[in-house]
């Protein structure tokens, strides 16, 4: 299930209120800065930074080559 495009454009970090980057296919997105996944469950963005997942480096490294890769748009900015 994908996240509707409106929503997208206004989804922010609640932490540093930043851009994410939406991995549909995953069903997570994505705080590069702070290295974080907010995980998406039946088609709700669980926003709260202490239900986030953090990212190891090796992991992090991996999903700055997808967003370059495939072209992810951050979803405002």
């Amino acid at each position: 299930m994908s996240l509707d495009t409106k929503l997208l454009e206004i989804l922010a970090c609640p932490e540093d209120k930043g851009p994410l980057f939406y991995f549909a296919g995953d069903a997570f997105l994505y705080n590069p800065r702070l290295r974080r996944k907010y995980l998406v469950r039946d088609g709700i963005p669980v926003m709260l930074v202490e239900e986030s997942v953090a990212v190891d480096a090796a992991e992090h490294t991996e999903l700055e080559r997808r967003i370059v890769a495939e072209s992810i748009s951050p979803t405002f900015g």
